[in-house]
């Protein structure tokens, strides 16, 4: 199998993100914002490519990743509260944007890759560690970066600060976003623990 069939589908999804990275660089609603937003998502970026040859991970695992990436970077573009989903908001009556909720919930897909990466790997032993521990890491990791996000609206402009926050005016807002990436986490642990059955039910028998 050559390089190009091996890595098939990750270069496809790399290609079609430099694609929307580079329409979503063009004209942002504001730089500074396109600038905080991005930076995160090329960093991820970089580690998967830079960690494909060492391991690569599932198509489905590839696949679940690229939806935060894609849906961060249009977000990053218009900042989240402005993005074009008003049909979604007129649909079932929302009084705010719910692009934001939507790239949240898309974090929690990278629990699949971590748990993927504990059976591949042979990391653990346990059905229940494989179960919850990539749920805990996406929750841990979504604190985190809520935690960064108040830090950069409070050092940062003013109106970059508030978009890159993006509460718009709810004050549950951090606490509903980590709920979001949870929820996430624990939708594509279920799609994990179905595909993988064969490979859960050996580890138990370890």
């Amino acid at each position: 199998m050559n390089l190009y069939n091996q890595y098939k589908i990750p270069l496809l999804l790399l290609a079609g993100y430099l694609v929307v990275f580079t329409l979503a660089a063009i004209n942002p609603y504001d730089r500074a914002v396109w600038w905080a937003e991005n930076i995160p998502v090329l960093i991820i970026v970089g580690l998967l490519v830079l960690s494909a040859r060492k391991f690569r991970f599932s198509d489905t695992s590839y696949v679940l990743m690229s939806v935060f990436i894609i849906l961060h970077t249009i977000g990053g573009h218009y900042t989240f509260e402005r993005v074009p989903f008003d049909w979604v908001t007129e649909l079932f009556g929302f009084d705010r944007n719910h692009f934001d909720r939507l790239a949240h919930f898309s974090v929690g897909f990278y629990a699949y890759a971590i748990a993927e990466l504990l059976v591949t790997k042979h990391m653990v032993r346990s059905r229940w560690i494989v179960a919850l521990f990539p749920i805990f890491a996406i929750v841990t990791v979504a604190g985190a970066y809520e935690i960064v996000e108040w830090q950069y609206a409070i050092y940062a402009d003013a109106e970059a600060g508030l978009a890159v926050l993006g509460s718009q005016g709810d004050i549950w807002d951090a606490q509903k976003d980590i709920l979001a990436d949870t929820l996430g986490a624990i939708l594509v642990m279920g799609l994990f623990f179905y595909q993988h059955r064969q490979a859960l039910a050996n580890l138990r028998r370890r």
